[in-house]
């Protein structure tokens, strides 16, 4: 068990005056079986007059908020201290093959099996593609235990793929990655649910942050940490197994999580309108520190 304090600055910049804006923000965290949030608070400046607080449909929590003066800075600033317990790991998933629970998932329409198959299904971001059922392919050989399936295709896409910040967008889908072989979290994660989703297993996209180590000698620089995407994988009776394709890992108390949804555009840290501006900058922080 850790605990964090967690700090994620956006400031936007503008050229000319901004007359109006609304905004949508997923940057107030949710709790989760291994994640208690102990604080958190949002704040934001200039201060909006509009400010509503709602849970959506995969029970997040974003902020809707409006500006109706004219501003040339923006800054949301979320701070928050979080409870995290170490991850149990995948000694203690079954180790039934991949088709039997796919089929599991399909004949038994428990609740908790439809809240988890609902996530089998394309999204906007995560469509049906050939290319990427025959990556998956690679992973999901007939009769594998699930659990050996999903942590190789984590090691391949770590092995196959380099990290590169500038070669994609947030718009790059997982079949033009498959011919890119750069991209970033958003991405990776974003190919591992399309895998899992074209042999027919439910697959869920997290955001969140990721506690960075500098390296030997070094310290660690404010504003230096991550924000992160993972995948989750259902397991019938163990619950939702995350695991980070950027770096082979099994999700760990280093891995803190905001949101989950269908893809990127369910939990996008920050979308909205603007009337004005010009050109902009954004800079965006995170410090992720031990409490």
């Amino acid at each position: 068990m850790a605990v964090y304090a967690v700090r994620h600055s956006t400031v936007y910049t503008y050229e000319e005056p901004v007359s109006v804006c609304h905004n949508l923000a997923y940057l107030l965290p949710r709790s989760s079986p291994r994640h208690t949030w102990i604080t958190s608070d949002l704040r934001i400046l200039p201060t909006p007059p509009v400010l509503r607080e709602r849970r959506d449909y995969f029970r997040n929590r974003p902020v809707f908020f409006v500006l109706q003066e004219p501003h040339k800075r923006l800054e949301i600033t979320m701070t928050g201290t979080v409870d995290v317990e170490a991850s149990e790991g995948v000694c203690h998933l079954p180790t039934t093959g991949w088709e039997d629970i796919r089929d599991q998932l399909r004949n038994d329409p428990t609740r908790e099996h439809l809240a988890a198959y609902q996530f089998a299904f394309e999204s906007p971001y995560v469509r049906a593609h050939a290319d990427v059922n025959a990556y998956a392919g690679g992973s999901f050989l007939p009769g594998r235990p699930l659990v050996d399936a999903v942590l190789d295709l984590n090691h391949r896409i770590r092995a196959d793929f380099v990290f590169d910040p500038k070669a994609t967008t947030i718009r790059t889908t997982p079949e033009e990655l498959l011919k890119k072989r750069r991209g970033v979290c958003q991405d990776f994660a974003h190919l591992m649910i399309g895998c899992l989703r074209s042999v027919g297993l439910p697959a869920r996209y997290v955001s969140g942050y990721l506690l960075t180590t500098p390296p030997p000698g070094q310290q660690r620089l404010a504003g230096a940490d991550a924000s992160h995407a993972w995948a989750g994988i259902y397991f019938p009776g163990a619950g939702w197994l995350d695991l980070d394709p950027t770096n082979d890992a099994v999700v760990s108390d280093k891995h803190i999580t905001l949101a989950w949804g269908r893809d990127f555009g369910d939990v996008s840290p920050l979308r909205g309108v603007i009337l004005g501006g010009g050109h902009h900058n954004v800079d965006v922080s995170v410090d992720v520190e031990e409490h």
